[in-house]
């Protein structure tokens, strides 16, 4: 012999079948080396031909049932027995040097250090049918033929994460580019090779896929990028004996028409909301089902969330699949959990508002008061009447209020309150983020608005909704019909939502009938009367703010029709005026703030209406 004993590195599981695979790879090449060298006769060249084949025989009896990743690789791949001792002869190569150094001196080309396909008839009685594309190590992705020259010099290179497998380590292969999910279950039978399954929710399409492909362990993937990306993703699925559930609404690629093809050892699963056209399902028996689309049981919501947390907001398969991150993000704080799992896809669409306000805060007659705590009764009371007591929720168990009136009447803050008393957070509508002059964006960014809010964490307020609630008009070009077709989605998906729904509009009649149908509670606020003036600039005004000994509240309250907003802004520019004069705040101040918010609302400033204080509110405001 010519060789030190091989270090094959290899996990624990056979010391019987690392000294066979050693043994056998030596064997090899000394064959191969043996028939190159001149003047051998025939007799010894056939002793050798023996001696390796006592060596095959050895090597697959060693392998036979044996747990060893050598063994569970081969069994994975559903290599033949000569595509096996092709295999332990190409990973003896690719870790000994002494190996490599014997094949360079075959052809004095330090290039040329692997097995090349001219040396599988000496050294295994093969020819290149070992690596045709049909065969195991090729369609496994396990070796890759490198051109060189003339076919027969084509070296195989065994993958480097076929080497990794081997001794333990589980790292993805570099070259996929495309993130696995791994999945497990219990399964009864072998189920069915190919499968395509259609359904709304990822998580039902997975848990369906899994049931029906009979692998136990299966991985879900975005369908990779090109041909090194799908070679990577069948290689690490024959590794880990993996069913593949290729998650794709569109076409499969023609490099993964070819891959899912050829891989004929692996399980493939096509999962997507919708179905695929016929002919563009890759040449298999394929099966198809429909996932189910019902909502999680007490028993998941319980495996991920715990027992003892109250199901408050609806959530699908997929969304409490997610809640399982969230919550070790957190913590395990379920209520933020829940926040996490919106959050990061809403804030690219709308501006996030955490509630501060409470019903104090509000100035509004009781009866529209009434009306609000009412809404807020019935979001809680939801799970009663649709859950216990059976009531039917048609056409879904969202609730839509319309809020009318004014700017600054204090629709916004009616808002925040209700999110508020609900312990729910607000998303007022970006409509920058959301409305597209290009056909079809505007209803896409819509869905992710509203799949990102159906979670039930948040109320989404679309301030000025008109502009997106406005009428539909008669069709006189394009832009009239796609405009059309923007509000015909927006009802049909705003008729499924389950969560909270505010709109607010300056401009009610604006708003398309068709909206206004599907609102459940209509509430307008009106310019405040002269009572709740009063009360508004009490409230604004700061007690612990110094005042001067002048202020008449009322004055002010009964002469200037203002809303709560324009109060507002009128007593905090009075506030910086007194600071900027080291004063405490004096009649003059406010009747200047007055005269400041009349000229931003483009109203005149008259004598008749400020009487004795005319001169300062003048000099506020001139030029």
């Amino acid at each position: 012999m010519w060789f030190t004993p091989l270090v094959f590195g290899l996990q624990s599981g056979g010391a019987n079948a690392d000294e066979a695979m050693r043994r056998f790879a030596v064997g090899a090449v000394e064959r191969l080396v043996a028939a190159q060298a001149a003047g051998m006769s025939d007799k010894a060249k056939g002793r050798l031909g023996g001696q390796l084949e006592d060596l095959a025989a050895k090597l697959h009896r060693a392998l036979d049932g044996s747990a060893h990743p050598f063994a569970e690789l081969s069994r994975r791949a559903v290599l033949s027995p000569r595509e096996t001792e092709l295999l332990a002869v190409l990973v003896a190569t690719e870790q000994d040097e002494q190996l490599q150094r014997l094949l360079v001196s075959l052809t004095d080309d330090r290039e040329r250090h692997r097995v090349e396909l001219w040396m599988l008839a000496p050294m295994l009685a093969a020819g290149p049918e070992l690596v045709a594309p049909v065969t195991g190590l090729v369609r496994s992705a396990l070796v890759e033929p490198l051109s060189r020259g003339a076919f027969g010099r084509q070296q195989l290179r065994l993958a480097p994460r076929v080497l990794w497998a081997l001794v333990g380590d589980a790292t993805p292969d570099p070259r996929l580019d495309t993130r696995l999910w791994r999945l497990s279950a219990e399964v009864d039978d072998d189920g069915w090779p190919s499968v395509v399954v259609a359904g709304k929710d990822r998580t039902r399409r997975r848990q369906a896929a899994v049931g029906v492909l009979g692998r136990g362990e299966c991985v879900a993937v975005a369908a990779p990028r090109g041909e090194e990306g799908w070679a990577a993703l069948v290689r690490e699925a024959t590794i880990g004996g993996y069913g593949v559930i290729l998650e794709t609404d569109e076409p499969v690629s023609p490099e993964g028409r070819r891959w899912i093809e050829l891989a004929s050892h692996l399980h493939w699963a096509l999962s997507g909301t919708t179905r695929l056209p016929l002919e563009s399902l890759p040449g298999r028996d394929w099966r198809e089902i429909e996932a189910p689309d019902h909502d999680p049981d007490q028993e998941e919501w319980d495996f991920i969330l715990g027992e003892g947390v109250e199901q408050q907001h609806h959530l699908t398969a997929t969304q409490l699949d997610q809640m399982a991150l969230a919550m070790s993000l957190t913590g395990g704080d379920a209520a933020a959990s829940f926040r996490r799992l919106a959050d990061a896809r809403l804030d690219k669409l709308a501006q996030h508002t955490v509630p501060r306000a409470g019903w104090d805060d509000l100035v509004l007659s009781a009866g529209r008061k009434g009306r609000l705590r009412d809404l807020v009764n019935r979001y809680r009371a939801a799970h009663v009447v649709y859950d216990e007591w059976g009531f039917r929720a048609s056409p879904s168990r969202g609730l839509v209020a319309l809020f009318s009136g004014p700017s600054g009447t204090g629709k916004t803050m009616a808002a925040e309150i209700m999110a508020g008393q609900l312990g729910l957070d607000l998303y007022r509508l970006d409509l920058s983020s959301v409305v597209s002059k290009y056909i079809g964006e505007t209803e896409k960014n819509l869905d992710e608005l509203f799949d990102a809010a159906s979670i039930g964490t948040t109320v989404l307020f679309f301030d000025e909704a008109d502009s997106l609630f406005g009428k539909r008009t008669e069709m006189n070009d394009s832009k009239d019909r796609y405009a059309n077709v923007e509000t015909s989605y927006l009802l049909q998906r705003l008729e499924r939502y389950d969560g909270i729904v505010v709109l607010a509009t300056n401009y009610e009649k604006n708003i398309d009938q068709a909206f206004l149908r599907r609102v459940h509670v209509r509430i307008d606020f009106p310019m405040p009367n002269e009572p709740e003036r009063l009360e508004l600039w009490q409230r604004n005004l700061k007690a612990g703010a110094p005042q001067g000994g002048d202020i008449d509240l009322e004055w002010l309250a009964k002469r200037f029709d203002f809303t709560g907003a324009s109060i507002r802004n009128a007593v905090i520019d009075a506030a910086f005026l007194a600071a900027a004069d080291a004063s405490p705040i004096t009649m003059s101040h406010l009747v200047r703030g007055v005269a400041r918010e009349l000229h931003k609302l483009s109203r005149m400033v008259t004598e008749a209406q400020f009487g004795p204080w005319y001169e300062d509110a003048t000099a506020s405001t001139s030029a």
